[in-house]
């Protein structure tokens, strides 16, 4: 018996990287999946690699009319949505001094208004049942950084948006939880043979108490967790996985 048994679960941005880790853990686990993603280069091949019944949609999530669609046909699909997992974002380096309007404006659509809309659809198509709402944060959620400027203020934004809709949802008595992940540093193929990632490794490590980046592997069982019952008593709650960055 999996720990996702009989549950439907959304994933944004879920074609690569922890998105497409934690698809393939919800599905080993039973559930139902729909991957979607604004980019379908590698959708194939990660449907592939999920199985179990998963599907793909093609979704910006900063548009509120794909969100419907993304709604409307998991649910023509598979019945019911359980779980949504709003991972999908951008990273762009920039600081106080010289962030640009035009930089601003595309880490806020993608990586806080994405996120408001996948709250928004998912309280909608959930209240009646109940279900589980997992936001993508990060560490820079919590602290700050010089040079994620745009990125650290919308993911500090989805943060206190998370505990906001959690006390919605617990006041309305609608069974939902909604909780955030903040990822450290994560290891990414790429930083195997490119120079300048590998730089960014070396630059980090010394920073990591415990000597290493994380998998996106061990973001996905983090987020199998919150998904699952085990977590029927958390809610408006951050939860780290950053190999104790935060901890010092």
């Amino acid at each position: 018996m999996g720990r996702l048994d009989n549950k439907v679960a959304i994933i944004s941005g879920g074609v690569n990287g922890i998105g497409r880790a934690t698809a393939k853990r919800f599905a080993e686990e039973g559930a139902k999946v729909a991957v979607t993603d604004i980019n379908d280069t590698n959708s194939a091949e990660a449907l592939k690699e999920i199985g179990h019944d998963a599907i793909f949609i093609k979704h910006d999530v900063s548009k509120e009319a794909d969100w419907i669609n993304v709604f409307k046909k998991v649910i023509e699909t598979f019945g019911k949505v359980d779980i949504v997992f709003n991972n999908a974002g951008i990273a762009a380096f920039n600081d106080a001094e010289h962030v640009t309007e035009e930089q601003w404006d595309k880490v806020m659509d993608i990586d806080l208004k994405g996120v408001m809309f996948g709250i928004k659809h998912a309280v909608l198509n959930m209240k009646d049942h109940g279900g589980s709402i997992i936001n993508m944060s990060s560490i820079e959620g919590l602290i700050g950084y010089p040079n994620l400027f745009a990125f650290t203020a919308a993911k500090g934004g989805v943060r206190l948006m998370t505990k906001s809709a959690a006390l919605y949802c617990a006041k309305e008595n609608y069974g939902i939880r909604v909780n955030s992940i903040h990822p450290g540093p994560i290891h990414k193929p790429e930083m195997d043979n490119d120079p300048k990632e590998q730089k960014l490794v070396q630059a980090h490590l010394p920073m990591l108490p415990m000597g290493r980046f994380g998998e996106t592997s061990e973001v996905a069982n983090l987020a199998l967790f919150l998904a699952s019952d085990e977590s029927s008593f958390s809610t408006g709650s951050e939860f780290l996985v950053d190999g104790g960055y935060t901890a010092q």
